[in-house]
């Protein structure tokens, strides 16, 4: 088969696998998904922080001189202001367009749930979700791009590499499910969005294929970027409403599922690149 087409087919299995796979959330009853979705939560801001700070911006650093770290560093400063600006641009357009968030629109809670959750209960808009879905798209980009690379030096080894890529992808997809469904998307949305932002390690493969040179002295701070994105995502918008909860029992649960978040991540990150 010509290594093109093979890019295509496991850069696609590389990013959808992993989706599919954290999709068997969705197929959990409404009453017991709700029910996690808090905990869900508090997994995600571990598995975002671990992603960003264990994975990402490790590979960025290592991967450019040491005259190019300020540069670097300041990508990811740059990205979280970026990501902030967005996310007021997106807040802003939900308040001329729909209820708003920011001015205290209730009309969510004098509505019965009907075991749906809405992100105004909850304290995350549906920028939130919005951010994610950017995040996570640049994030498989680079991956689409690393897939490639491996493929161009060892097809066995672009074959192992985006196995990798969807195994330790499913932990974080499952905490992007879990964020999407708790900023109000519903189950189909929340699938379509994650498929359509995984079809990003298709397009970052190709490119990688026909460019690579040219990619590989962007990759840091497309890295970088990435890792601002969830940095800024984990920290604005998931922790402040963990607060919401200040009990000892429930901040316990908190502490322990974002430690379990970290762990998972950072275990399947090393394990990937041991392979």
């Amino acid at each position: 088969m010509h290594l093109l087409l093979l890019i295509i087919l496991f850069t696609a299995l590389g990013g959808i696998l992993s989706v599919l796979a954290a999709a068997v959330f969705l197929l959990l009853p409404d009453h017991r998904r709700n029910a996690m979705l808090p905990h869900g939560i508090s997994f995600a801001i571990g598995a975002l922080l671990a992603v960003a700070f264990w994975g990402l911006i490790p590979e960025a650093f290592a991967s450019v001189k040491t005259d190019r770290l300020q540069v670097l560093s300041g990508t990811i400063l740059a990205g979280i202001l970026g990501f902030f600006i967005l996310e007021k641009l997106l807040i802003w357009r939900h308040c001329h367009f729909g209820a708003c968030e920011a001015h205290g629109d209730d009309s969510h809670d004098e509505l019965p749930d009907h075991g749906h959750s809405h992100g105004h209960s909850h304290g995350i808009g549906r920028s939130t979700g919005a951010l994610i879905i950017v995040g996570d798209g640049i994030h498989n980009f680079v991956d689409g791009v690393l897939i490639t690379a491996a493929f161009l030096t060892d097809v066995q080894l672009g074959i192992v590499t985006s196995l990798a890529v969807a195994a330790h992808e499913i932990p974080q997809e499952v905490g992007d499910f879990a964020i999407l469904l708790e900023s109000g998307y519903s189950k189909g949305k929340a699938l379509f969005y994650n498929i359509l932002a995984s079809l990003t390690t298709v397009i970052g493969g190709v490119l990688a294929y026909f460019c690579l040179e040219n990619l590989h002295q962007s990759l840091p701070y497309f890295l970088a970027l990435a890792a601002s994105s969830f940095i800024y995502i984990a920290v604005a918008d998931l922790i402040p409403s963990l607060h919401k909860k200040t009990d000892m029992k429930n901040s316990l649960q908190q502490i322990a599922l974002i430690t379990a978040g970290v762990i998972l991540i950072c275990t399947m990150h090393n394990f990937a690149h041991g392979l």
